[in-house]
């Protein structure tokens, strides 16, 4: 039995955190904050933070093997877990405007209140940065300053990636390949969500493993796709950040996304982890209903009870 517990803020309170839209819109800019605080913070703990405290084998030594990666992708997974699990019980917790989009398009989420949660998503994700950004800072002084490197003159790409994405070298500066990832990434992201929460599934995850099981997801995708472009699959999770990023002395390397040196090259690519996640979003909840949703519910319609012999087997 759950305890009841008296409003921090009174019972009065209607605007910014109790009832209707604004609580709704609470929830999602609190857990995307968390999200980001845990998501970014798990990136700037392997590229500054551990080579800074002297962690690793020196203070500009990252991603030494495959080991720094799985970190990353761990923190996010379990970043992601952590903060459904806070605003779930308000929103379902999209904490992501191409989850939001891609409920909507599926006819299960007003399309008026897709503008104020991205709104909300948005914020939650620039103040998540720029937490990390506070409590990081100094690690991340130090690290340019071991690497010579100088955020102002575009050339401190490690540190830049902390708070957002870039492509990958291999794309000599084309977006069409990021653009494909992105899209096919978020897809993939949307696919995993319906399945999980879907409770005309037999094999969907009972009690409260939901959110846990999305944040496996969620590792799923950066340990298959995540090289090729950062696998943001979130535009406010991306571009919150690069907000700070860009704030904080980035400049364009941030905003609006252009840098050449060395081996990378790549211009103008902001929009693209914000257009690819919302198509892909809308792909995947075609991709799942089209394969998956649609047979789900004929079934049901015709009064079909699931075979248990097509479950997947739980010992």
């Amino acid at each position: 039995m759950a305890t009841e517990i008296k409003p921090l803020h009174g019972e009065g309170r209607s605007m910014f955190g109790l009832s209707g839209i604004w609580g709704e819109l609470s929830a999602e800019f609190f857990g995307t904050f968390l999200l980001l605080a845990f998501g970014d913070g798990v990136v700037a703990a392997a590229v500054a933070g551990l080579p800074g405290s002297g962690r690793t084998g020196g203070p500009t030594v990252i991603f030494n093997g495959v080991g720094g990666w799985l970190l990353i992708t761990w923190g996010w997974a379990f970043a992601v877990a952590l903060a459904v699990y806070v605003a779930g019980g308000v929103t379902g917790a999209h904490l992501n405007p191409a989850v939001t989009l891609g409920l909507a398009v599926r006819r299960r989420f007003s399309w008026n209140k897709v503008l104020p949660y991205w709104g909300a998503e948005l914020l939650g994700a620039f103040f998540g940065g720029l937490l990390v950004y506070m409590v990081y800072g100094p690690a991340i002084q130090a690290f340019d300053i071991a690497a010579k490197a100088v955020p102002q003159q575009g050339t401190a790409l490690a540190t830049y990636s902390i708070f957002a994405t870039f492509p990958a070298a291999y794309f000599h500066g084309s977006s069409l390949g990021p653009l494909i990832d992105q899209i096919v990434g978020t897809a993939f992201l949307l696919i995993f969500v319906l399945a999980l929460t879907d409770g005309r599934n037999s094999v969907a995850p009972q009690g409260n493993m939901g959110p846990l099981l999305v944040g496996i997801a969620v590792a799923a995708i950066g340990m298959s796709y995540g090289p090729n472009a950062g696998y943001a699959i979130n535009p406010a999770r991306d571009f919150g950040p690069r907000m700070v990023a860009w704030l904080f002395g980035w400049g364009k390397t941030a905003f609006p996304g252009t840098f050449s040196s060395g081996a990378f090259h790549f211009s103008n690519y902001f929009w693209v982890p914000i257009i690819g996640p919302l198509i892909g979003a809308v792909v995947g909840v075609i991709l799942y209903d089209w394969f998956i949703g649609d047979i789900l519910a004929s079934r049901m319609k015709k009064g079909e009870t699931p075979d248990p012999g097509r479950a997947v087997p739980t010992e």
